[in-house]
């Protein structure tokens, strides 16, 4: 309303609110490290100070409604582009945004007010519906996403005072939801992961200028990758000169395919390649800051790289394991300098997923965990510090999710049938589906390895192992739990893994059961919240978020949902407890209730109140 002109100078991040009340000025303009969004929905929450409103006005429906359901940023210019902005200036913000205003004066230009204009409406007419289609995978389950649909075509349709109080209806509803409270939990969650409470302030991380990779396969180029992005220079060991220009030319191709989509230009990846130093000599990592073994998961092989390590590496470089089970304090034991020694368990793809894992062992030191966790964030990754112990958390609870989904295919479940309900939860996928993009052969693997420690012959997973020893090792060999067409991905029920449950279940005297979809789901859900509480009683994991947070980043669980513990909150501990006792009663084994999860129900206590 006023009668001077108001300008908007941008000179940092105008998001959420900053852009609103940007909106609320008559001219925007940005220098060019500007940076323009309205990220709400990452919190389940749409825009509730007229962005819904006024950015349609302001560059349309077609253009503003995409933007607004994903939370995505976008830069000064294209913001200028887009007509978010007026115009991209440099130096002083202040001096340039006085200077744009006194040019609207000389040039006599009318005092603009978004709110008194239209909303130019979609060309199509059936644009919405397209659109809803259009992100109805990557927003499933999801509350906030079709109520901002239906503001952008408030904005459309209704008269501005009209639209905003429409807007403010819809934010109260998502405002209102466990999904806005869940995706807030762990909004938090990420940014208090970083804080180690036995961390002495003082703790420095180590300088990381000049890092060591060894293994140039899956993982070992998927972690180099994410130094080159970030600009560290990488030392690239193999075994062989063939194993290494395999590994080479993977990150190439890797970066090229980014390229060719437009989000990387060949210069940027021209400059990350040449950050790449390959060799096969152990000597050209003595000078390392951090060096990061990503071999074969199978401690015999671990072992000697170790010894190798602590023999050549300079005494004040860290040494960390890209291991997903293994024991660190066995590893560290091979060195001199077991302070040194600490786990980094990347996720795969390494250069793709977001968590890292930092598995302290007893011995690790402060500054040693310091550098592992300054070491995620210069990397980009959500790092959390876990204790030692087979599985870490993730992997930890993992087996205890895909034990409960395996005993009730032996039971008389179909594969099929379970990966639905929890793939309708929320998840990713499904536990069946999900084995077979990972290779059935990796959990063959570790439950040997267990069978082997235990001096057992008795396998905790009977059917997969059979799918093994067919040589079905899912979507690589085309066969799995399910079976895969050439060049399609698309999970199909088998004759022949029918016929292998049917053998296993005649032969074990099983009578196979039905099951409900609560039962799936509980005795899939509460096998992980239950073991995490184990997790939080025995100090593997500092606090209950860094448990939503392992979960949310690197196992698929819908963010909406906050994390297996967050949820478990949500539903109420007592509850929970009710039914994991049940379940204890009725099938035993691994079904004992934690103790921590007993005394807070009783207490009518949360596990992030803790």
């Amino acid at each position: 309303a006023a009668g001077k002109p108001v300008v908007a100078g941008v000179h940092g991040t105008a998001l959420g609110g900053g852009l609103e009340v940007a909106m609320g000025c008559h001219y925007r303009v940005g220098v060019a490290s500007a940076r323009f969004g309205l990220p709400e929905v990452k919190l389940g929450l749409l825009p509730g100070a007229g962005g819904t409103q006024r950015l349609p006005r302001l560059i349309g429906a077609e253009a503003a409604l995409p933007l607004i359901v994903s939370g995505d940023f976008v830069s000064a210019k294209k913001a200028a582009a887009l007509g978010i902005i007026d115009e991209v200036v440099e130096g002083d913000i202040v001096e340039a945004a006085s200077a744009f205003a006194e040019g609207l004066v000389t040039a006599g230009k009318p005092l603009r007010r978004i709110r008194d204009e239209s909303a130019a409406a979609p060309a199509s007419p059936g644009f919405y519906d397209e659109f809803a289609k259009s992100i109805a995978r990557q927003t499933r389950g999801q509350l906030a996403p079709s109520l901002i649909v239906e503001c952008v075509k408030a904005a459309v349709e209704l008269p501005f005072d009209e639209g905003l109080a429409r807007e403010r209806e819809l934010f109260k509803q998502c405002h209102a939801s466990t999904q806005s409270k869940s995706m807030i939990h762990l909004f938090f969650a990420e940014r208090t992961a970083s804080k180690i409470p036995d961390l002495p302030p003082e703790t420095r991380p180590a300088k990381l200028d000049k890092v060591g990779v060894i293994g140039a396969g899956t993982m070992g180029g998927g972690i180099t990758m994410n130094f080159l992005n970030a600009g560290i220079p990488v030392t690239l060991l193999e075994v062989s000169q063939e194993a290494l220009d395999k590994g080479i030319a993977t990150i190439q191709r890797n970066y090229a395919a980014t390229v060719k989509k437009g989000r990387l230009t060949e210069e940027a990846m021209e400059k990350r390649m040449a950050l790449i130093s390959p060799t096969t000599d152990y000597a050209d990592l003595a000078d390392a800051n951090m060096v990061i073994e990503a071999v074969f998961e199978d401690m015999e092989v671990k072992k000697p790289v170790f010894r190798k390590l602590d023999e050549i590496v300079n005494k004040d470089a860290v040494l960390a394991s890209n291991t997903s089970t293994l024991d660190i304090d066995a590893i560290a034991a091979q060195t001199s300098r077991p302070e040194k020694v600490i786990g980094t368990h990347f996720f795969s793809p390494a250069n793709v997923m977001r968590l890292l894992e930092n598995v302290r062992g007893a011995k690790s030191s402060p500054e040693t965990i310091a550098t592992a966790m300054a070491m995620g964030k210069a990397v980009g990754k959500v790092a959390v510090l876990v204790g030692n112990c087979d599985g870490f958390v993730g992997n930890r609870m993992l087996f205890k999710y895909l034990r409960q989904a395996m005993a009730m295919v032996e039971e008389g479940a179909e594969p099929q049938h379970i990966d639905k309900v929890l793939y309708d939860y929320g998840l990713a996928m499904g536990p069946f589906a999900m084995s077979d993009l990972a290779g059935l052969d990796v959990g063959w693997f570790i439950r040997k390895r267990h069978m082997a420690e235990q001096g057992s012959n008795v396998s905790a997973a009977p059917i997969e192992d059979k799918l093994c020893e067919m040589g079905r090792f899912g979507q690589k060999t085309g066969a799995g739990w399910y079976r895969y067409e050439p060049g399609n991905r698309t999970p199909l029920p088998d004759p022949v893994v029918e016929q292998a449950m049917a053998d296993y279940r005649a032969s074990a005297g099983i009578t196979p059961k039905t099951f409900t979809d609560q039962e799936i789901l509980e005795r899939c859900i509460y096998a992980l919240v239950n073991e995490g509480a184990k997790i939080l009683e025995e100090g593997i994991a500092i606090r209950a978020s860094d448990i939503d947070v392992v979960y949310a980043n690197g196992y698929g669980f819908p963010r909406w949902r906050g994390g297996p513990m967050f949820y478990a909150d949500t539903v109420g501990l007592g509850a929970v407890y009710e039914a994991v006792k049940g379940y204890a009663e009725q099938y035993g084994g691994d079904w004992k209730p934690s103790a921590l999860l007993e005394r807070l129900a009783a207490q009518g206590g949360r596990f992030n109140d803790r």
